[in-house]
């Protein structure tokens, strides 16, 4: 089974990608480990990116995409799920090329709606654990608010990254997210309308209900 994953910073977009990797054994593959594990291991690819991102420029899609669909590849025998790309029209068309070209199939494509002042709410509040940052904590929900101060997962220390507690990074985050025209929701509706034609399927959740509910109305879905 491979999937396509959207859905804002804030949406638990993690949380349920790491439920449906345990589940059916999925490689969970989100678009930042691409790049560090190309530059890292010092792929052909990952030091072209390296140039780009050393300059602080955006990689360009020529090498981006070739990445991904390496990757999915390398790690995607079993099923893989692909969290963080594209991020525009342009690459999800080109990605939608490549998958064909390549012989992959996309099974679901899955949106997990959220308003955007829900969405910002909840990074605020969001902290992570030392031990495993898909195990959900948030000071301002009060189903997963910490337990003393610790992981009520596990009870692992907590922290929080800056741009979390900083309200411009994250309208800057949901500023591209959000944008129906040029950014990912853009790119989300892209694969909507090929959904509609019959070439994969689109799945649309609703972010509000608790982590459980919504794993369930997923796993309904994916039946």
């Amino acid at each position: 089974m491979n999937i396509l994953f959207f859905g804002p910073n804030g949406s638990g977009k993690g949380t349920q990608g790491a439920l449906l990797k345990k589940k059916f054994g999925l490689a969970h593959i989100e678009s930042g480990a691409i790049f560090r594990e190309h530059i890292g291991g010092g792929s052909e690819l990952g030091k072209k990116a390296k140039v780009f991102i050393d300059r602080g420029d955006l990689v360009p899609d020529e090498i981006t995409i070739p990445m991904v669909l390496e990757t999915l590849k390398s790690k995607g025998a079993n099923g893989w799920l692909l969290d963080g790309f594209p991020r525009n029209t342009a690459q999800a068309r080109k990605l939608w090329e490549e998958i064909q070209k390549a012989c992959l199939k996309l099974d679901y494509v899955v949106e997990i709606a959220l308003p955007r002042d829900i969405a910002k709410k909840r990074i605020l509040g969001r902290r992570l654990c030392k031990n495993d940052n898909n195990h959900p904590n948030n000071v301002q929900i009060e189903a997963i608010k910490p337990v003393n101060g610790k992981c009520r997962v596990c009870g692992g220390e907590l922290s929080a990254r800056s741009d979390d507690l900083d309200g411009q990074a994250v309208d800057k985050r949901h500023d591209i997210y959000y944008d129906e025209e040029n950014g990912t929701l853009a790119a989300a509706r892209f694969f909507k309308r090929l959904a509609e034609q019959g070439e994969t399927n689109y799945i649309e959740l609703n972010g509000e209900g608790d982590i459980q509910a919504i794993m369930d109305k997923l796993l309904a879905a994916l039946e």
